[in-house]
């Protein structure tokens, strides 16, 4: 009984932390589209459209093969957001760091698309 109660206490405690942080994000996206600047839209469109295409790498159930959709999708949302930083941000270090995003990420993407062409995966990159 006594190692029960702590085992229980952290499986609660776990799935609370989940629960907010996942309302956190919810709330995050609401709070961003009342935004109407053309940033703000611009970057919640990246991250919808890198959402979905991560949640359709997901089907497959080869987890090598989920991984490397799920994460061409997340990169392609990555140098998407870096791009929109480009076109509108001003400071000099976050602007290094979004091309060094674009430079870093572009080649892992190669690397994965090719993975998955050697391996007869299909790919559904939008």
């Amino acid at each position: 009984m006594k190692k029960v109660l702590p085992i229980a206490i952290v499986l609660m405690g776990s799935l609370s932390f989940g629960a907010i942080a996942n309302n956190s994000h919810m709330n995050m996206s609401t709070n961003v589209a009342q935004s109407n600047s053309p940033m703000n839209q611009e970057l919640m469109d990246s991250m919808n459209k890198m959402h979905e295409n991560m949640a359709k790498g997901m089907n497959s159930d080869n987890a090598d093969v989920a991984f490397a959709q799920g994460m061409i999708a997340h990169h392609l949302g990555a140098i998407d957001m870096a791009k929109i930083e480009l076109k509108y941000g001003t400071d000099p270090e976050m602007r290094k760091l979004a091309q060094a995003i674009i430079d870093a990420q572009g080649p892992e993407i190669e690397q994965m698309q090719k993975w998955l062409e050697k391996n007869n995966t299909n790919m559904q990159n939008n």
